[in-house]
């Protein structure tokens, strides 16, 4: 076991300050401290009925989840056997980083900035992604690393991939845009396949890892659900729907292909 350095040091210290701003900034999101609650900042861009890619209110109770293994890789990484681990080395600023955007997206949206809102969270999506491009590469020490690590950071990046998109269309309805010659429909029909495309990469590229896949097939699902009332839309509940069910059965088969695999 290596000797933890002072960059290993400064680096979970980052990690911790960093989750602590997270949950402080989540806090404000829900309308503490005076804060205006997400769905009813920015004029209600993001409200569940404001587009057809928004997930019904329901679905944003995944952070609670989100946060709470944030808070276990926190604790995680200061266990004298993962201070100075090679892995951790690689995506501990990452993973600050990625709690510092989370923040940030939360008070831009505060203050009532979409289009800053979208920046935020494009970042977030690019500093995931390359955390799960080092967790793929790289083997956790165990089970429950299996799981703190690569499991939180897995429901993490799938939920982003769907707060993305609803993010871009909520910022595209607030500056006008109202699809030009093709319906409303036709565009999240678009945006599902696109969101579905990605899920499918991404269990291709992860050999079938389950927590990437459960948020993002849960982030679909309510999308489905959102337009079965407030803003009725069949077609986009259709197109929903499937693209949930073929991100599943994509990451079964790429578990069942991993799994037979001969190591």
């Amino acid at each position: 076991m290596s000797t933890a350095t002072a960059a290993d040091r400064a680096r979970q210290g980052t990690v911790t300050l960093s989750y602590l701003l997270c949950l402080v900034g989540s806090v404000i999101g829900v309308g503490a401290f005076g804060g205006t609650p997400i769905a009813e900042a920015a004029g209600g861009a993001l409200d569940a009925d404001a587009t057809h890619l928004a997930p019904a209110s329901a679905a944003f109770s995944v952070w609670s989840l989100i946060y709470l293994g944030l808070a276990a890789y926190t604790l995680w990484q200061w266990a004298p056997a993962h201070s100075a681990a090679s892995r951790q080395r690689r995506i501990g600023w990452w993973v600050a980083a990625s709690m510092l955007l989370n923040a940030a997206w939360i008070l831009v949206v505060q203050a009532g900035s979409i289009s800053a809102s979208v920046v935020a969270i494009a970042a977030l999506l690019v500093v995931l992604a390359r955390i799960f491009a080092v967790l793929v590469r790289t083997r956790p020490s165990g089970a429950i690393e299996a799981v703190v690590v690569d499991g939180t950071l897995g429901l993490y990046l799938g939920w982003v991939c769907v707060a993305t998109c609803a993010n871009v269309a909520a910022a595209l309805a607030a500056a006008g845009f109202t699809g030009g010659p093709l319906s409303p429909e036709v565009w999240a029909a678009v945006v599902l396949v696109a969101v579905a495309a990605l899920g499918v990469a991404l269990a291709v590229i992860g050999g079938g890892r389950l927590a990437v896949t459960a948020t993002l097939t849960w982030g679909l699902a309510w999308i489905a659900v959102g337009r079965t009332a407030g803003l009725v839309s069949p077609s986009t509940t259709a197109v929903a729907s499937a693209a949930a069910a073929v991100v599943v059965a994509v990451t079964a088969l790429a578990r069942w292909r991993r799994m037979r695999a001969p190591t």
